[in-house]
């Protein structure tokens, strides 16, 4: 696609915008149910593409994806005419007769940079959180799950003009062409090093962003934790997607004294999860590319294998693996790991455990597994994460209530719900006075008149 095309239906964009349908609540509503229909309709089509990019299941699929935004979407239709309201604030006696309110109104022009490991949901989400909010909005999907961007893509084309939704699909050079147009807010979900070139471009017209990012998100387990338990929502929550979630367990910070009986549940689970040999599992996906397996490959070089670690290039398949003896220093502890690959350190006390966390980039989860509430207080209070879970992993992402962002290196901004909404919204402040009424106070000559304005302004 050339630099014109895009320049050309970014300008249908903006004139769109600039009608003020979007604006219209009914025509928001309209177009989220025909989001929900539209994915009601390709729920086959898409399972069949998430399973063709990912290995994903239509199980997982629908678990992870194509159920949560549909509820999403059920969520934004049901409160959209709330949030949209004009909202009525306090005015100081100093400004009488006047009346204040706060009024939620649309960016224009959204640009969603979405990623490849959750492609449906980090696509669609924000996506919904712009359209309530009554923007337009542009999609840039992974080009390295081509075909979840291509059902993605039809789908758009089929229920929603290009003057109001568009997708361009392709690499770098898009993302390029795009960041040298003026988009009034961008959402990116990848890594630190590509949100950084992100900001950088937005920066040019100061453009606001949401950035969902990475990072290593800990699991700790603490002696008082309930083991079966925690090894089993571990083994859960890290393998899915064969750890190609944003917000997996990136390592496990087991307390000494219950580091081995943890592995072993650990291992057990695998075993009920995926079988004795995951590679013929129907629940176990696949690594997304030649270029993500080599690296992950290259992250097995030390540490002892507890279990796993087979590999099958061609089929893109690296067996679930618990790594043992690892020290920070290891490549594996170096870079967010993004695959089937569980590092585990032992650490000695619960202080131990909260200054190797705090001593690291902020991450966008924090997990804790213990049965004191002390401690889990403790670890919520002195701790930095985007989102935490007590005594599980990744299902805080299923409440549509909880704002999903990260802080720091792990990202900025938030979405989800009302949250998603205000984000995409800008609160512009009304101040209506009366014409009745007139108060001579604040107008020169201000001679006399300095007690009175204390009075009022204390």
């Amino acid at each position: 696609m050339q630099y014109k095309d895009i320049a050309e239906i970014l300008k249908k964009q903006r004139d769109f915008f600039n009608s003020n349908r979007t604006k219209e609540i009914p025509y928001r509503l309209e177009m989220l149910k025909r989001l929900k229909t539209a994915l009601k309709n390709y729920e086959d089509r898409i399972a069949k593409a998430l399973f063709s990019d990912l290995g994903k299941s239509h199980f997982e699929a629908y678990a992870t994806e194509i159920g949560h935004v549909l509820e999403e979407i059920g969520m934004q239709i049901r409160h959209l005419k709330s949030w949209a309201r004009p909202r009525k604030v306090h005015t100081p006696v100093v400004l009488f007769p006047g009346k204040s309110f706060i009024y939620p109104e649309p960016y224009g022009l959204v640009l969603i940079i979405s990623p490849w490991n959750y492609p449906l949901i980090l696509t669609l989400s924000p996506l919904i959180s712009a359209l309530s909010a009554g923007n337009c909005a542009v999609i840039k999907p992974s080009r390295y799950s081509p075909a979840v961007s291509q059902v993605m893509e039809t789908m758009i084309g089929e229920y929603f003009g290009t003057e109001y939704i568009s997708v361009f699909q392709g690499g770098s050079e898009i993302n390029q062409i795009l960041f040298r147009e003026k988009f009034d807010f961008i959402v990116f979900t990848g890594s630190p090093e590509v949100g950084k070139i992100v900001m950088e471009a937005a920066s040019k017209n100061l453009t606001p962003v949401i950035l969902e990012l990475g990072g290593k998100s800990p699991a700790v387990v603490d002696r008082e934790a309930d083991i079966e338990l925690a090894a089993k929502r571990i083994v859960w929550g890290k393998f899915l997607n064969a750890g190609q979630t944003c917000v997996a367990p990136d390592y496990v910070l087991a307390d000494k004294e219950i580091k081995t009986v943890l592995i072993e549940k650990m291992k057990k689970y695998l075993t009920l999860f995926f079988g004795a040999d995951p590679e013929q599992s129907t629940d176990f996906s696949r690594i997304i590319s030649d270029k993500h397996m080599e690296r992950l490959t290259g992250l097995l070089k030390k540490g002892t294998l507890v279990t796993g670690g087979k590999t099958d290039a061609a089929q893109r398949y690296i067996a679930p693996v618990i790594l043992d003896d690892i020290t920070p220093d290891d490549p594996v502890m170096q870079e967010e790991i993004f695959g089937p690959i569980l590092p585990i350190i032992a650490y000695n006390g619960l202080d131990e455990a909260i200054r190797f966390i705090n001593h690291r980039p902020k991450p966008l989860a924090l997990y804790f597994f213990s049965g004191s509430r002390r401690k889990q207080q403790q670890v919520i209070k002195e701790t930095t994460a985007g989102g935490c879970a007590i005594n599980d992993t990744v299902m805080h992402l299923a409440n549509p209530y909880l704002p999903f962002g990260g802080i720091g290196n792990s990202g900025m901004g938030a979405y989800h719900g009302d949250t998603g909404f205000n984000s995409l919204s800008h609160f512009k402040s009304i101040y209506r006075n009366s014409t009745l009424i007139d108060l001579p106070v604040r107008y020169p000559p201000s001679k006399g008149k300095l007690p009175l304005i204390k009075f009022f302004l204390k």
